[in-house]
């Protein structure tokens, strides 16, 4: 028998841990991230930042008295996770199992997560200190239904924080990755916190693949009115006649309008354009100090000048309104002001897409309107105006998994590139709030839910009443929002006198809204708008599969189905409102 033949083969390499050859090439990367570390601390100093890193944690943001009694109590499970690791560590066959939920969480989906025995009991002894946090936030005695919904958020945020798929040393795939890259991964990825440190925000994709005006927000049009606080655009027409009606957006201010046009493939501009409506789009600035004392009335006296300059420049006596998210609470006032003023018909129709006017079953966001809150925003808000990285963080907060460590482990431990999704490059797009109507607004409408009592608010020196409005409605919803939870948007049905149609869409607060008929995607239930409660709406809907915007422009075309040829002030620039710039406008790029 040959030597070759005697030797012993060679055995797999162990994927957790660096081959002694490589040890050369770590010390490199540990060098290099030594030297990133160094320089990005040096640019901070040079550019006196103290305050760059505005990744936190807004659930440390909820301040209630109740949460002592948490931390009280929360020693037994303490007690009880440490008695399991122990029992872990003897390889007890008694241990308990991970519970069922766990075994489909995607964050564990790695197989040495269940094959590899430490990462096994690593995985185990999280499901059962998770499951016991929440289950004694649930079991405290004494804390109200708030404090409680505040603790339990609490409780969930710390337990998403808390993850071992967090953390490098603990992670199957994040070591793996690493010994494969020889350390290159960790270094890609703390270049990533670094910059995304240095911008005061987490980032979901790479800043720099977008550009708005030229692969994003691309449908043409031209601004044609602009003052203070908004600029107006008007969409070129692709049909050769138009509804007589034209139809003007108000995308919320807390967010860039493009939402509504992201490209041409799922752009809900684009659609409504190649379905025969003149479509108009308001831009909000996004606030600096000059807009300090910005309130309610400027909002809505803007969606007013909106309605009028469009009203004016095609010479038509109305207009279909459609209103989004905060956009749809503030016309909805607008409505109701007209209304009480008898100008009603100014406006042929409302849409408004996942929007609220009754705020008690608001969701998650409720718990951001206490007293603690609110002096903690105007701190921050001291210049005058929110940055608008601190409302994306509180939104990214309320799905903290999804949309702060999954990036945290794909971007920085793992050192993955960024996807060139738009809607995520979107979502990181902030604009800052006026600070004296963001509180106002928490306040009347969160926080004390004044909206729904009549007369209790006034606009621009007029009462409002919601049951005043007799405009037509559509008002459409998503089954998974949680940002405008769909109990809380049916509340409009209640609220408003005229004839009203209910729409629930499949998905969430964006997908559900952005739902193109091309992509053949998700669903839509319609019924009985005539129903008493949401029960009785969704026992008797009928489901359609795909995209509900067919839905809807035949409900805008039964309003008025009136056509008139595309000319002269149809097209814009071209009537007495002259073109200022081409779309999609200046305010919409501004910081």
């Amino acid at each position: 028998m040959s030597d070759a033949d005697k030797s012993e083969p060679n055995e797999a390499p162990n994927p957790f841990l660096p081959s002694p050859d490589d040890m050369q090439h770590w010390a490199s990367v540990i060098g290099r991230a030594q030297q990133m570390m160094l320089d990005y601390a040096l640019g901070q100093a040079n550019e006196g930042n103290t305050s760059a890193a505005a990744l936190f944690d807004p659930a440390k943001w909820i301040d209630n008295p109740a949460t002592q009694l948490w931390a009280e109590q929360s020693s037994k499970m303490w007690d009880q996770g440490v008695a399991f690791w122990t029992s872990l560590a003897t390889l007890n066959p008694m241990a308990p199992a991970v519970p069922e939920a766990a075994t489909k969480d995607r964050r564990f989906a790695d197989p040495d997560w269940s094959a590899n025995p430490v990462f096994a009991m690593i995985r185990q002894t999280y499901g059962l200190l998770a499951e016991q946090m929440l289950a004694t936030t649930r079991q405290l005695d004494g804390p109200d239904p708030a404090a409680r919904a505040k603790m339990e958020f609490a409780a969930k945020a710390m337990a998403d924080a808390m993850a071992p798929t967090n953390l490098a040393l603990t992670n199957p795939e994040v070591i793996k990755r690493a010994v494969e890259t020889r350390g290159e991964s960790l270094l890609k990825g703390l270049k990533h916190m670094l910059t995304d440190l240095s911008r005061g925000q987490l980032s979901h994709v790479d800043p720099d693949a977008f550009e708005v005006g030229v692969n994003i927000a691309t449908t043409p049009g031209k601004v044609i009115h602009e003052t203070d606080l908004y600029q107006l655009i008007h969409y070129a027409p692709t049909t050769k006649d138009v509804f007589a009606v034209p139809l003007l957006i108000f995308p919320p201010w807390i967010n860039r309008f493009y939402i509504l046009d992201l490209n041409p493939a799922k752009s809900f501009v684009a659609w409504a354009v190649e379905q025969g409506l003149s479509v108009f789009m308001v831009s909000w600035k996004s606030a600096d100090a000059s807009m300090s004392e910005i309130v309610w009335d400027d909002y809505i006296a803007a969606q007013v000048d909106a309605i009028d300059t469009v009203r004016e420049a095609l010479d038509v006596p109305a207009v279909h309104t459609i209103g989004y998210c905060v956009a749809g609470t503030t016309l909805a006032a607008t409505l109701a002001m007209l209304s009480a003023r008898g100008e009603a018909d100014k406006v042929q129709s409302v849409t408004f897409f996942t929007a609220q006017v009754d705020f008690e079953h608001a969701g998650d966001l409720k718990m951001f309107v206490d007293d603690s809150y609110l002096a903690l925003l105007q701190q921050l808000s001291a210049p005058g105006f929110l940055d608008g990285r601190y409302m994306a963080a509180t939104f990214n907060s309320l799905r903290g998994r999804d949309l702060i460590w999954n990036y945290v482990v794909s971007n920085y431990l793992l050192g993955n590139d960024y996807p060139p999704f738009d809607l995520l490059y979107w979502n990181g797009d902030t604009t800052n709030l006026p600070a004296k109507w963001h509180r106002q607004y928490l306040v009347d409408l969160y926080r004390d839910n004044r909206m729904v009592i009549p007369n209790s608010l006034s606009v621009l020196g007029t009462p409002i009443d919601l049951k005043k409005i007799e405009t037509p409605a559509f008002i459409q919803a998503g089954r998974e929002d949680h940002i405008a939870p769909l109990a809380s948007v049916w509340r409009l049905m209640d609220h408003l006198s005229g004839p009203k149609t209910f729409l629930l869409a499949g998905s969430g607060h964006i997908a559900g809204v952005v739902n193109p008929p091309a992509a053949g995607k998700y669903q839509y239930w319609t019924g009985d708008s005539k129903a008493a409660t949401l029960d009785e709406f969704v026992a008797g809907a009928s489901e359609t599969k795909g995209s509900w915007w067919p839905h809807w422009i035949d409900w805008i075309a039964a309003q008025d189905s009136a056509k008139t040829t595309v000319k002269g002030s149809r097209i814009p620039g071209k009537g007495a409102k002259k073109a200022i710039e081409d779309a999609p406008g200046r305010y919409v790029k501004q910081r």
